[in-house]
This record gives C-alpha cells, sequence and structure tokens, in this order.
C-alpha cells in the first residue's frame, strides 16, 4: 500500500496552498479586503477612466460585434439560447443527414422565435436575417406569396429536413465558431494574425484540444503544439520572449490521464514531452504558458512547472510562465509560492492572470463529491477582488514576474491602470494585457493603437472538430448574464453601473457566500444533512487516510452473528483480501439452526414494541447510526477496499451512499410515520389512517455494494417499525458485522436488529421458508429472487409476506452521431469498468451508429490501454479484484464462449 505525492518539494508555502483549497470564503474575502488598500480619490479615478474606457468603445463602430449582439439577444438564461448552444455544440460533428436534421427539428422547432424578431440590428441575429442564413431566398416563397418573417421562418422549420436547410445551419455554426477560433492551423492563424500585430497586438496561440483520452490524442497534441512552436520560431524577431508571439499549453492535451491519482505516471510519460516542448520554445525564445485547468489538477500542475523551473537546460529564460485563476480561493497562495520558486531559481515568470473558465464545474463538483466547501468563491464581486489583490501583487514582484492581465472588463483595466502608475511601473514594458481572440479588442484598440500599452491576444487554433468543447466553454463564459461583456452588449444600461466597483457591494457584508449557493453539505437544505465526501485530490486528505489503512491493513476483525440470545456459533473461519488470499484480515462465524430459530422468536416478540416506538424516535436512532458512521468512516472504507476489494474512489462512494441512506429514510419517516390522519365518514364513525410496520423482516443483501445496500435495507425495514434480521454475502461478512455493532452503538435494541452471517442454502432458506417472516427485501440475482419468491409463496397456512426484489439486468447504451465522442467514451469506462464491472448498474452492451463506431471504438480502446488493474487500495489502481474464484471462473467461462 502506498501513494505517491504529487508535488516535488513539501514547502511551507506549498501547504498554504493545500489550506486554502477549499478555506471559508468569508474568512478569505475579510483577509483580501485587509490587504487591499485604496483611497477613495483612487476609486473615483479608476472610475473614471473606466467610463472613458466604454464611452469610447460605444462610440466605436465595431463595438458591438456579430458575437456580442448574439450572445446578448440569446443569452443562456432563455430556452432559445440554450436551444443555439445545443446546435453549436453538436451540429459540426454530426456526419450524417438524418440525425442532423432530427436534431434541427427538434432544437429549433420547440424554441419561441417569434419573442426576438426586431430586437437586434445585427444581421446574424435578427430572426428574418437567421431565415436569410438558412434559406437564402424565403421571403418569396415558391408560390410567389411574400408572408412575414415569423410565418415564413415556421414554415422552413416544417421542412428543417431539406438539405439547403441543414447545410445552411452548419454554416451558420461554422461562423460562429470562427467568432472565437482564428484558423484550423498554424500558419494559416500567423497569417491571419498579421493585421493585428501590425496594429501593436501580439498573440499567445492555443492549440485546440481539451483533453487526451488516449496515447494517440496525447500525441496528436504534442506534435501540433510542437509544430506551432516551430512556425513561430520563424516569426520570432528578439531575444526577448515577451516581444515575441508565445504559446500555452494545456497539460491535460499531453496526457490521457492527468490527473492527481496518477502523478507518479503523469511525471513519468508527460514530463519529458512537456520539456521538449519548452526546450524548443526557449531555442525560439518564445512565451510558453502553462495553461490553468480544473481545480483538482493545480497540485500537479505546479509540481511539473516546478521541475521545469528548475530544469538546467531552460536556465536565463524568461519566457516560462504560468496561469493563476483569481476566482480559486488559493490565488494569492499560487502566487506567493511562484514568487518563491522565482527568488530560489534567481529567475522571472510569465505570470497571466485570469478570472477562472470552469466555475460551473468547480461548483458541482465540490457539490457532487461532499466537499467541505468550494474551492473558488460563489459571488463574482469576490472573484473581482481577489483579481485586483493579485494584479497590485504582481506589480510590485517585477522582479520576479512578467504580468499579463487576461480580462474584458473595463473597470479591471482602468485599475491594472492606475495600479501600475502607483508602482511606477512602465507601461510599455514591464507589463502586458490579454483578452481573447473575438472578444476585447475593441477595449484594448484604444490603448494599444496610442503605443502606450501592450496587448497580447490569446488566439485558438484548430479543426472545426475540435472546437466545440471550447466554443461551449466560451458561450458560458461570455453568455452569462455577470459577464461584463454581456452586459456591455446591453445598450439599456448606464455606463457607470456597468464599471462599478465591485468593492462596493462586498464592504460592510457579514457574510460573503452567495446566499443562493449553500455549501456541499447543506445542498439538501433542512431536509437532510449531504454527506461529506473525501476529497481525493487534497494530499493532505489522502496522508491522513493512507496512515488509518495501514494500520487496519494488520488489524484483524472477528465477526459472528449478532443475537439478542446467547446461542453459541459455529467454529471461526479466516476471512481473507480477494486480492491475495495470503493476507488475512479477521475470522467469521456462521450461524447455525438453533441460531436461527432464536433471532427468528425474539424479533417476532419484540416486533410489535418496535413498532410502538413511533416514526420520529426510530429516525433519531438512524441519524445517530449516520453520526457514528462517520465517525468511523475509514475504518468502514478500508473494510470496502480489504473485504470487498473496492477501489479507494468505489469506497467513498460506498460509504457516503450508505450514510445518504441513513439520512434519507430517517427523513422519509419524520414525514409518513406521523400522528394519524383523520378520515371522513359517516356521522358516528372515526375513520384513521397510519402507516405501521409488517412484523419481521430478512434483509439479504449483495457483495458488491456490501456497505451501502445492506445499510439502506436495513435502515428501511428498521425505521419502518419492522424489526430486521439480516443476512449479509457471504464474500462479506465483515463489514456487515461492524456496520451492525454500530447499529447497535447508537441505541437500535438487539431485538429490532441482529445478524445472521452464513449462506444462501443454510441461512437465507431457512429464513425465508419461516412463516414468521412477513417480509423479505433482497438485491441479487435473478435466479435467487426466484427461489425466495417461491419460498415465500409455498409457505403453508401463513399471511402471504412481501417481497421487494432489486435484481439485476443486461444494461445497455444507445449512441447515435450527435453525442460527444469524449464524453460517450468517459462515460463507457467508468460504466463498465468501475468496481471491475461488478456491479448491476455496470454497462454490458454498447450500440454505436455506423457513422461514428469505427472512431469511437478506437477512442474506447485508446481509453481502456490507459485503465490500471492492481491492489485495489493503492491511489491509482482503476481496476481491482474480482470478488472471489468462484466470479473468476463464470468470467472466464463467458470469455471463452466469446473466443470460440
Amino acid at each position: 500500500m502506498h501513494y505517491t505525492k504529487p508535488y516535488a518539494s513539501h514547502t511551507a508555502l506549498r501547504a498554504n496552498i493545500r489550506q486554502q483549497y477549499l478555506a471559508d470564503e468569508t474568512r478569505t474575502v475579510e483577509t483580501l479586503l485587509n490587504a487591499f488598500t485604496s483611497s477613495v480619490n483612487d476609486d473615483l479615478e479608476i472610475q473614471k477612466t473606466a467610463v472613458e474606457l466604454i464611452q469610447a468603445m460605444r462610440q466605436n463602430e465595431q463595438t458591438s460585434g456579430l458575437m456580442d449582439q448574439f450572445l446578448q439577444e440569446f443569452s443562456l438564461s432563455s430556452q432559445e439560447g440554450i436551444i443555439l448552444m445545443c446546435l453549436a455544440e453538436a451540429l459540426l460533428r454530426i456526419p450524417d443527414a438524418q440525425t442532423a436534421d432530427a436534431l434541427i427539428s427538434d432544437k429549433l422547432g420547440s424554441g419561441d422565435w417569434q419573442a426576438h424578431l426586431g430586437n437586434s440590428d445585427s444581421l446574424l441575429v435578427n430572426a428574418s436575417t437567421w431565415g436569410m442564413l438558412l434559406t437564402g431566398k424565403w421571403l418569396t416563397l415558391a408560390d410567389g406569396v411574400k408572408r412575414s418573417p415569423y410565418t415564413a421562418f415556421k414554415k422552413m422549420l416544417t421542412k428543417s429536413g431539406t438539405p439547403s436547410i441543414r447545410l445552411a445551419l452548419r454554416q451558420a455554426m461554422k461562423i460562429m465558431g470562427h467568432q472565437f477560433v482564428l484558423a484550423e492551423n498554424i500558419k494559416t492563424a500567423v497569417k491571419k494574425s498579421k493585421p493585428r500585430r501590425d496594429k501593436g497586438f501580439n498573440h499567445s496561440y492555443d492549440m485546440l484540444g481539451e483533453a487526451a483520452k488516449t496515447q494517440a490524442d496525447a500525441k496528436e497534441y504534442f506534435n501540433a503544439y510542437l509544430n506551432a512552436i516551430t512556425e513561430l520560431a520563424r516569426q520570432a524577431k528578439t531575444d526577448q520572449p515577451d516581444l515575441n508571439h508565445g504559446i500555452s499549453v494545456k497539460l491535460s492535451a499531453l496526457h490521457p490521464r492527468y490527473e492527481f491519482a496518477k502523478a507518479a505516471q503523469v511525471e513519468a510519460v508527460l514530463y519529458p514531452r512537456l520539456l521538449l516542448l519548452a526546450q524548443a520554445a526557449y531555442d525560439a525564445q518564445l512565451g510558453f504558458n502553462i495553461d490553468a485547468e480544473e481545480a483538482d489538477k493545480l497540485e500537479i500542475s505546479l509540481s511539473l512547472f516546478q521541475k521545469l523551473a528548475e530544469d538546467p537546460s531552460l536556465k536565463n529564460w524568461e519566457g516560462l510562465g504560468f496561469v493563476v485563476q483569481a476566482y480559486q480561493k488559493r490565488a494569492m497562495a499560487v502566487i506567493e509560492w511562484l514568487a518563491d520558486l522565482a527568488q530560489k531559481e534567481q529567475r522571472r515568470f510569465m505570470l497571466r492572470l485570469v478570472k477562472g473558465a470552469y466555475w460551473d464545474t468547480e461548483i458541482k463538483q465540490a457539490q457532487v463529491q461532499g466537499y467541505t466547501d468550494y474551492p473558488v468563491f460563489t459571488r463574482k464581486p469576490n472573484t473581482d477582488l481577489s483579481y485586483l489583490v493579485c494584479a497590485k501583487t504582481l506589480l510590485t514582484n517585477t522582479d520576479a514576474f512578467y504580468p499579463q492581465f487576461a480580462t474584458h472588463n473595463a473597470h479591471t483595466v482602468a485599475s491594472i491602470i492606475a495600479y501600475a502608475e502607483q508602482a511606477s511601473i512602465a507601461k510599455d514594458s514591464q507589463f502586458e494585457f490579454q483578452c481573447l481572440y473575438g472578444m476585447g479588442e475593441s477595449l484594448y484598440t484604444q490603448l494599444v493603437g496610442q503605443g502606450e500599452y501592450r496587448c497580447r491576444i490569446y488566439a485558438p487554433v484548430g479543426e472545426h472538430k475540435q472546437l466545440l468543447a471550447y466554443l461551449v466553454r466560451r458561450l458560458l463564459e461570455n453568455g452569462a448574464n455577470t459577464s461584463f461583456v454581456h452586459l456591455l452588449a446591453d445598450k439599456q444600461l448606464d455606463v457607470e453601473s456597468i464599471v462599478a466597483n465591485p468593492l462596493d457591494s462586498i464592504r460592510g457584508r457579514t457574510s460573503h457566500r452567495h446566499a443562493a449557493i449553500a455549501l456541499p453539505q447543506n445542498l439538501l437544505g433542512s431536509h437532510r444533512q449531504n454527506t461529506l465526501g473525501l476529497n481525493l485530490a487534497d494530499s493532505d486528505c489522502l496522508d491522513i487516510y493512507y496512515a488509518d489503512l495501514k494500520k487496519w491493513q494488520s488489524h484483524q476483525w472477528c465477526a459472528a452473528p449478532i443475537l439478542a440470545s446467547n446461542e453459541v456459533s459455529n467454529t471461526a473461519e479466516t476471512v481473507s483480501i480477494p486480492a491475495g488470499a495470503s493476507h488475512l484480515i479477521g475470522t467469521v462465524q456462521t450461524a447455525n439452526a438453533p441460531q436461527i430459530d432464536a433471532a427468528l422468536t425474539s424479533a417476532q416478540g419484540f416486533s410489535a414494541d418496535w413498532n410502538a416506538t413511533g416514526g420520529a424516535s426510530r429516525a433519531e436512532l438512524l441519524e445517530a447510526v449516520a453520526a457514528l458512521y462517520e465517525q468511523h468512516r475509514n475504518e468502514l472504507m478500508a473494510l470496502c477496499q480489504l473485504e470487498a476489494g473496492k477501489t479507494l474512489v468505489d469506497a467513498v462512494s460506498e460509504y457516503r451512499e450508505a450514510v445518504d441512506f441513513l439520512r434519507y429514510y430517517a427523513q422519509q419517516a419524520r414525514q409518513l410515520f406521523v400522528a394519524p390522519e383523520q378520515l371522513m365518514g359517516p356521522t358516528g364513525e372515526k375513520n384513521q389512517y397510519q402507516l405501521h410496520g409488517r412484523g419481521v423482516f430478512v434483509c439479504i443483501s449483495p457483495w458488491n455494494f456490501p456497505l451501502a445496500i445492506f445499510t439502506g435495507q436495513i435502515a428501511a425495514a428498521l425505521v419502518a417499525g419492522n424489526t430486521v434480521l439480516a443476512k449479509p454475502a457471504e464474500q462479506a461478512p465483515l463489514i456487515a458485522w461492524r456496520a451492525v455493532q454500530l447499529f447497535h452503538e447508537a441505541g437500535v435494541p438487539l431485538e429490532a436488529l441482529q445478524l445472521l452471517i452464513g449462506g444462501g442454502a443454510e441461512v437465507g432458506g431457512k429464513l425465508t421458508s419461516d412463516r414468521r417472516v412477513h417480509g423479505v427485501v433482497f438485491t441479487g440475482g435473478m435466479d435467487t429472487a426466484r427461489l425466495i419468491h417461491q419460498s415465500l409463496a409455498d409457505r403453508p397456512n401463513s399471511p402471504l409476506p412481501h417481497l421487494i426484489a432489486e435484481t439485476g439486468g443486461l444494461n445497455a447504451m444507445i449512441v447515435d452521431s450527435s453525442a460527444l465522442p469524449e464524453q460517450v467514451v468517459q462515460d463507457v469506462v467508468a460504466s463498465a469498468f468501475q468496481s471491475a464491472g461488478q456491479r448491476c448498474s455496470a454497462l454490458r452492451v454498447l450500440y454505436l451508429q455506423d457513422d461514428i463506431a469505427d472512431e469511437i471504438i478506437k477512442m474506447i480502446t485508446g481509453a481502456m490501454a490507459e485503465l490500471e488493474t492492481a491492489e485495489p487500495t493503492l491511489l491509482d489502481t482503476d481496476i481491482g479484484p474480482i470478488i472471489d474464484t468462484a466470479a473468476r471462473a463464470a468470467l472466464q467461462t463467458h470469455l471463452d464462449e466469446f473466443k470460440s
């Protein structure tokens, strides 16, 4: 058991970065406010400059460009905006006419386009011109009758399967894509950028490729970067990187498993590729920026950057750069660490400061994973404050940094101008502004045109099939209602409101969190608490867990039936891990016939008393169990890894699902098991409706979810007022035994919950055939479910019991050509191979449309090649062991049949 720390040195500054990862937002903002100094006169001067910039922009005829107007009219807060984004994201990649026609008809046919008629002066945005774009000549139709634009537009949509409309829409989407992507290859990009360079703009080129899914992808992206650097080397006019073109590199494009858990593999394989690119950029004296990505990739990005900074072959090069996202709470800590590294290595880094482009993803990820907080600020003014504090820091540390301020916000630009003057920084040589291609040029034309300030255009380069993910991110980022670009395009907004000082909405607040964005643990509101997860991209969290795991690996659990009586169990047998029979983790005693009979008797005798405790009391007990589960989280996860062979990712999910079951059923009990409901009826009658337990329930759980489903079955049956006899899977008795112990520790009576360990025939068969059992909850195979059903039905002279059975199936995925291939591959691999495919929800059959089948099969094959099969306790293991030899034999038989 081990895991590799994804950082080169455990410095105090790097520790500070980790501490700020999920820091409290209010405390972080207060710290930034205390570090920020600004006088009233400074604020007024910044406001004045920002107003002048916007007024000049609005006087410029090109201020509100094609894309700005499009985003203003069809914002992502409207149904039509979402529809058009769906088309933009999908239409270009669909190779077949039938699917494209179906998508066009489905999406465009559902929008309220009439509401947008005449709202814009843009030739593209105006609905009548959309019609002209679609059909070329539609105002005079085939029958010679002229109709209103809306009537004609609807008529076209009814014929949206025609080739002319399909081709026109594809062209429209390409036009949209060209607003953000400079060219399809680097040679054309350099040629197209010449007019802007003649005006004083420089460029940083980004070779489109959001993330490699296979090693073939990574090699293709590497060659694209190297080819771009070679071409840019021909254009270099000086030995100063800040005066030459530059290139931005996404590390996730250079390795298909660019993630925290794969740190050792990534550094071994990716770093040599990265070093070759950096050395080529060094030889040409180009700017070479490591681009920013999601928050959980920051640590490994810093580690790779540190290795580049320390590499002797790159000494004295001032073109090495890093990108810092101000919306991350640790932005200042990252800058402090980079400044420390620059001082240590006696060099100067380029540093591009951005606000961030993955906000929605970061918020969602933190919620889904149950983090303690968010890695990003939830309020945009907080991000703006962070950006300004970072900007001031960079401008006062120009020995360590060549600052590159990427922003389209006039107030931010005005602030940087003021800070540079205060720091006596040469505005024409010691820093630069940056903007995205297709956006913000009208703002910077005013500053660059007179030769006063430098500006570099971030210019994506790539083919249409590669621009999809980039295009969607740009639409999401700049179509948001809070975006400066979006606000600027709204002519109804006055200039002063657009350039309001973000600090005005920060100062004086008691809480700096967004009121509508609860902490991940409070995501479910007052109903119940979301279970905290384990951040697997935080080395501090992993240090604690693996220290505990080391202790539990040498621990011996001694499981036995847990009964209300004192019946003696069978002889103990040893329990070993699935990954290696020689590693013993405990012993287990199975239940015998007298124990089963005694358990049934005590459960039946206590059922009325347990039912009488009431739903609220039982709900409190479940919540107490949930709290104990959380206290013993590491032990329960370690058991899942050791006894059930689960990877760390699966162990976290298993534990969280178990706790969720406990809190969910407690919540349900408070709603359902309340005071009797009085029903209407004839005079003199009193009719009431109330839920009660049925009696004794047998819960038979599977080995593939030995904690979650085991806990869920018991929790539901108990809280409904039933006494429970729990029979866990033969392969996971230790997990069940420890879980039942925690139920009892929380206060659940022994008579209400008893554990009977043993085989299906020996224990399960006896339980389900006994007339004292009022219901069975079963999760497992269909054959076993039928046997249980038959056993319950064959009991003579007894009430008909309830059977709740969840059985396995044959899950299929159907993929047509509108699907994003990268997303398909990601979901296929996750569904088919997570938990080693040993779950009823695992993908078994994949149906692919012929037009895309070869490409996707190739990608899936490449992605599968990157999966690591190893001991499940290792951090970088993707696929753990098959549960036992019998399961392995069944799989081998299946495989042999297919091979034959």
